[in-house]
Order: structure tokens, then sequence, then C-alpha cells
């Protein structure tokens, strides 16, 4: 196994080029449940007849875990939403492109993935809020309508690559639950804000309303309650943005 070639480095990963393969490695302190969790989930989501790439071992590498998969070549939508540069059109039209893929995505039903709002929930008691907030965000996540659609988690540009001919592969499937479509929307909107990119967060926003028929305001009282799960992990530049969130009870 040649793993000269770095594609990408995340806090506890490096992702690796291995000819066909691409090779995620994860540093040894990562959990081996997290790590099973993720192939799992991916080998789950193939079932669904998603464009993803497909799942071709789980090994460790120098002891530590690593989950091997086809590599897919091109370029990702974060890269040609950067080239686009000014042209807004073209930008507007990746981010339509977002939109429909993530609509297809939350077409699909995967019945064993983890449940979306248990996942919340649970991170919801591990965030540093007080009890009484705690307490009114587990009341609002329990009065959120019931769904069961597939949901990624992590529905960013970057997590989506654009074959040279055009064929679209959706990426990371590390925290793919399945629950209310509204919630991975309102997640997608603030990576937007978090990478900076507020206009694109409006224009992604009230493109996904409109094609799939949703309530801007249907989507936006679930961003406190995402903000606040979003906010155990990361850094302290995001978990501080993502607080600012917690506290907007009706987001306009």
């Amino acid at each position: 196994m040649n793993l000269d070639r770095v594609i990408a480095v995340r806090n506890n990963k490096t992702i690796y080029r291995d000819g066909d393969r691409c090779v995620k490695v994860f540093n040894a302190e990562y959990s081996k449940a997290d790590v099973l969790n993720e192939a799992l989930n991916q080998a789950r989501i193939e079932e669904t007849g998603l464009n993803i790439p497909k799942i071709l071992e789980v090994s460790m590498i120098d002891g530590k875990w690593a989950i091997i998969s086809e590599y897919i070549k091109g370029k990702t939508l974060a890269q040609l939403i950067t080239e686009a540069g000014d042209d807004v059109d073209k930008k507007n039209e990746y981010i339509d492109l977002l939109v429909d893929l993530q609509m297809n995505v939350h077409s699909k039903t995967c019945p064993l993935l983890n449940k979306l709002k248990d996942k919340m929930s649970r991170k919801i008691a591990q965030c540093d809020l007080d009890a009484t907030t705690r307490y009114d965000l587990h009341t609002r996540l329990e009065s959120m309508p019931k769904h069961s659609k597939v949901c990624h988690g992590d529905f960013n540009p970057s997590n989506i690559i654009i074959t040279e001919d055009g064929t679209p592969y959706i990426l990371d499937w590390a925290h793919a639950t399945q629950g209310n479509a509204s919630a991975d929307v309102a997640r997608t909107y603030l990576l937007f804000w978090l990478n900076g990119d507020i206009s694109g967060a409006e224009y992604y926003l009230n493109a996904f309303c409109k094609k799939s028929d949703t309530a801007k305001q249907y989507v936006q009282k679930w961003m406190p309650i995402v903000a606040a799960s979003q906010s155990v992990k990361g850094n302290e530049h995001e978990r501080e943005f993502l607080m600012s969130w917690v506290g907007v009870v009706d987001y306009q």
C-alpha cells in the first residue's frame, strides 16, 4: 500500500490516495467503535442506491484503524464554487445542484441507521449550557415531528465530488442518521455561515425551501437545536459561533 499521496488532513484523520483506492487513516486515539460505525453507515447507504464511493475494506495500518473505499476522481463542489469567483449565477447553479442532491438523499430511507433525535438528545446533554437551556432544547427537540428520512449530517460542498463526466458522488457518511430532513438542512445552513458565506447560506436556504415546498420557519425552528448539538465538537471559534445561535428562539 502506497500512502505517499495525501488528499486531505483533518483533526483526527488523514486521507490518502492509493491508486484507485481512497485510504482514510484515523489517529491512534480515535474510537474503534466510531470507525466501525462510520464504515457500517457507508455500507448501509450503499444499499439505498445513492451515488457514493463503495467500501472496500476496514483495516489497521501501523496500529491505526483505516477505512478503504473507492477513489473518485474529480473536483469538489466547494472547489467549483471557489473557481466561479464573482460569477454569482454560476455559484448559485452549484448551490442548486447541492440542494437537488440533498433532496435525493432525503428521499431515501434506511431503517437501521441511528435515529437523528436520539443523537441530538445525547449531544445536547453533553453541551456546555445551563440546565434550564438544556431542558428547553430537549423540549423543543421532542416537539419536532418524527420522520425517518436519510440525513447526511455534514452535507456541504466539500463533501460532493463531481467527476469529469459530471457525475456527482456524496462523501463522508460518518454522521448519517435517519430523521427530520429540516434538521439536516439547518446543519448545512450553519456550515455555510461557519465558512463565512452568508449570501450562500441565504441562497441555499431559500432554494431548498422553494424546491421542497418547505416553510422556511420550519427549518429555522431547528437552528438552535442543531447549533447546540453541534457545539460539543469543533474548535473554540466554532463553539462560540454555534452558541450564539442557541438563544435564537424565533430566528428571522
